[in-house]
């Protein structure tokens, strides 16, 4: 199951209905003295309609008992219609108060049905989107690889262009080690959304595991640069493999220490591959934070 289908199916019954001119004045106007009532009045030959309506009821279904929706056939029911003065459909009217107060015409996207709708109920919907958002990044924070995977999937199979849930889904594979699938799951990002941060962040994070696993064993690169401070290929490659494997204050001191002994080594590298990791681990990172403090105290001591 989806994760809009999740929020569809614990939407309350009565949240949407069908109406009747013999119904309307309960269904509509009496039920919007309680909660604002939008009325979709369609026709089953209507093209637009069938495009609108599962949108509007997406909408209504994730406002959480903000709003109602009322579904109205003007081929079965055209007085109502008539008497409000539709003359082409789709037509959504909404009323509070058991009067007609806002409306639009045409099959408008999500987010303008949205904004119609909160400006009907006078502020902004829950936002389940994010609620799951947040859900899926606190299990992968927590480890838990398998459900934050579950939730992102079902998130994309809701919007299959969200960017974070693309990236969300990118960085399980990535934790569960399985470098191609996370390199596949990145790969089907739409060309409009590989600027976005956290799809950037996910190129990086993966970069640095390609080049990490031709490293190997990180031992003996340790004990050469134990055993010369000034073998910065070394350091270098030990600072990558401790960040792919997630010791980010390790490998911060290691590239910054390559920094401070010599800052032209390899064309400026460690600088650069620090800025790599600072994009892969995010401008909110508490390692990119005090990583940035630190390398600028060295160029600009």
């Amino acid at each position: 199951m989806a994760a809009g289908d999740d929020v569809l199916a614990s939407a309350p019954d009565d949240l949407i209905v069908e109406t009747t001119t013999q119904t309307f004045m309960t269904d509509v106007v009496q039920a919007s003295t309680r909660t604002p009532v939008l009325v979709d009045f369609w026709a089953p030959w209507c093209g637009p309609c069938r495009q609108l309506t599962p949108v509007l009821e997406k909408v209504v279904r994730a406002a959480g008992g903000k709003v109602k929706l009322a579904k109205m056939n003007i081929d079965d029911h055209p007085q109502i219609a008539g008497q409000l003065g539709i003359q082409s459909i789709p037509a959504v009217i909404a009323f509070t108060r058991g009067q007609p107060v806002d409306g639009f015409m045409g099959a408008l996207p999500e987010s303008q049905i949205q904004a119609f709708v909160e400006r009907v109920v006078g502020g902004p919907l829950p936002d389940e989107a994010g609620d799951l958002l947040a859900e899926a990044d606190a299990a992968l924070e927590a480890g838990d690889v398998a459900g934050a995977a579950a939730i992102y999937s079902e998130l994309l199979a809701e919007e299959p262009d969200s960017a974070p849930a693309i990236a969300g889904l990118a960085r399980c594979h990535l934790a569960a080690g399985d470098l191609e699938q996370a390199k596949a799951t990145l790969a089907s990002a739409p060309t409009e959304k590989l600027k976005d941060p956290a799809i950037a962040a996910v190129a990086a994070q993966i970069e640095i595991a390609e080049r990490a696993a031709t490293i190997g064993d990180l031992a003996p690169l340790e004990a050469r640069v134990a055993t010369d401070p000034a073998d910065h290929q070394a350091r270098f490659d030990l600072a990558l493999g401790l960040a792919a494997a997630g010791l980010r204050k390790e490998a911060l001191d290691h590239l910054l220490e390559i920094v401070r002994r010599d800052r032209a080594w390899n064309d400026d590298g460690a600088r650069k591959e620090l800025v790599k990791l600072f994009e892969a681990w995010g401008p909110k990172d508490e390692h990119t934070i005090a990583g940035r403090k630190r390398l600028s105290s060295l160029l600009f001591a």
